[in-house]
């Protein structure tokens, strides 16, 4: 079924959106301070060509502990990513979301264009993480606290 949902996905625009991240990676790939926000600009498109089967979480929250992207620095990034590049990419998921929405097929596709819009507003410190090696550790880390 992921399978299958994913190939929709891709044909039905997620193509388009993923081709989004990738013009918003080479922009800030091109000038030499713009390096983090592209990296994480590619980690986003692959999520944003086959999003379904993954999610995309916070890496402080996956490994425990705090990295350069998840500190002082990394909010600091984030916030001038919002100004660059942050708004227009999640305008244009949330346009595609409501344009999606309007059918009752496309709410599943619709919810994953509002979870790559909330991405696309802060995406220093996340990484894509395959739901089956994230939900185990979810119900381990639910069952000692």
């Amino acid at each position: 079924m992921i399978f299958i949902l994913n190939v929709l996905w891709f044909v039905l625009g997620g193509f388009l959106a993923g081709l989004g991240w990738i013009l918003a990676g080479i922009i800030m790939a091109i000038t030499i301070i713009g390096i983090p926000w592209a990296r994480s600009c590619f980690v986003i498109a692959r999520y944003t060509f086959w999003p379904f089967g993954y999610d995309l979480v916070a890496r402080d929250q996956l490994t425990g502990r705090e990295d350069l992207g998840t500190g002082t620095l990394g909010t600091i990034g984030n916030v001038i990513w919002f100004v660059l590049a942050g708004w227009w990419l999640a305008v244009m998921h949330l346009s595609a979301a409501v344009a999606l929405a309007i059918s009752i097929i496309g709410i599943p596709f619709a919810w994953a264009h509002v979870k790559l819009a909330l991405a696309s507003l802060f995406p220093i410190g996340k990484t894509v993480v395959a739901n089956d090696r994230l939900w185990p550790q979810a119900i381990t880390q639910n069952r000692l606290t």
